[in-house]
């Protein structure tokens, strides 16, 4: 049951976290110490779930208990689990307890609230929100600023909301259809950039730099290049020989990326796409280097 509010008492929420993952763990110590009451850590009934949870919950002073088994008896379950386990869980949880006043979001990018549908017959308000924001095992990323993308009920989006602002982020409303490209954006902005930091490592070990040196190494230039980005945005923000129209130098580039082709392929595809969008000079001769 959500709470009432008089005149002169405000009371939060309960919550419950399904998940003990990365997300999961971040959301649960970040909302306590935001203020909120953690009442359960759901996990699934495997051995090493149930451990997960038992150790998140003497965390955050809740308790463990088991989806599918145990009712929820929070006020709003936030579902933290991997897009492909959504729609199974929430038709487990369905099966267990009455849903009529409570509120369940689910964390996908991807993914819209309708995975949820299992719940939402049951009477529950179901809502996706998703903060676009990197979790690793580990850490607890600050939330504040974090942009968070909100779909489905209207009771639900409304404490969707206010949770992203009660965790420092920055709430707004996303159409269904427009949540895979959502996603997508994401995917380049963290873990594709990832992924092209380790090829950057491979590409360092051709001028003989031990991949062990190169993370250390980058991060002044790493730095720098985001925060001309964060200042000038990338048109302003972007250097080297391809704003230069230096095709002689791309040209020796692609040479000796040739003995790692995986990085010939990152160079020459993130080259096209700077050279077709970016005011860069020499336009012809780079784009006849880079076919």
């Amino acid at each position: 049951m959500l709470p009432t509010m008089s005149a002169t008492e405000v009371r939060r929420p309960t919550i419950a976290i399904a998940g003990t993952g990365s997300l999961g763990s971040a959301f649960a110590i970040s909302l306590q110490a935001s203020g909120y009451r953690i009442s359960e850590i759901f996990s699934r009934p495997a051995k090493g779930s149930r451990q997960r949870a038992r150790a998140l919950a003497h965390k955050v002073r809740a308790r463990a208990v088991v989806i599918g088994k145990d009712p929820c008896r929070a006020d709003i379950l936030w579902l933290c689990v991997p897009d492909r386990e959504i729609r199974n869980c929430a038709e487990l949880l369905a099966s267990v307890g009455a849903w009529s006043k409570q509120i369940v979001l689910h964390s996908s990018g991807a993914l819209t609230s309708d995975e949820l549908a299992a719940l939402r017959q049951r009477g529950a308000s179901v809502a996706s929100a998703h903060p676009l924001m990197t979790f690793v095992r580990g850490e607890i990323p600050s939330l504040a600023g974090v942009p968070f993308a909100i779909e489905g009920d209207k009771r639900a989006t409304a404490l969707a909301r206010q949770l992203a602002h009660d965790l420092g982020g920055e709430p707004f409303q996303i159409r269904k259809a427009h949540k895979t490209a959502y996603h997508a954006w994401g995917v380049f902005a963290s873990p594709l950039l990832t992924a092209l930091l380790m090829t950057t490592e491979r590409v360092a070990t051709l001028a003989l730099i031990p991949r062990r040196q190169a993370p250390a190494m980058m991060l002044p230039i790493l730095r720098q290049t985001l925060a001309n980005y964060a200042k000038h945005g990338a048109a302003k923000g972007f250097s080297g020989p391809l704003i230069r129209g230096d095709a002689a130098t791309v040209d020796k580039h692609l040479r000796v990326l040739r003995r790692i082709p995986l990085a010939s392929d990152v160079y020459l595809a993130l080259a096209r796409s700077a050279v077709r969008s970016l005011a860069v000079k020499n336009k012809a001769q780079l784009l006849k280097t880079l076919t």
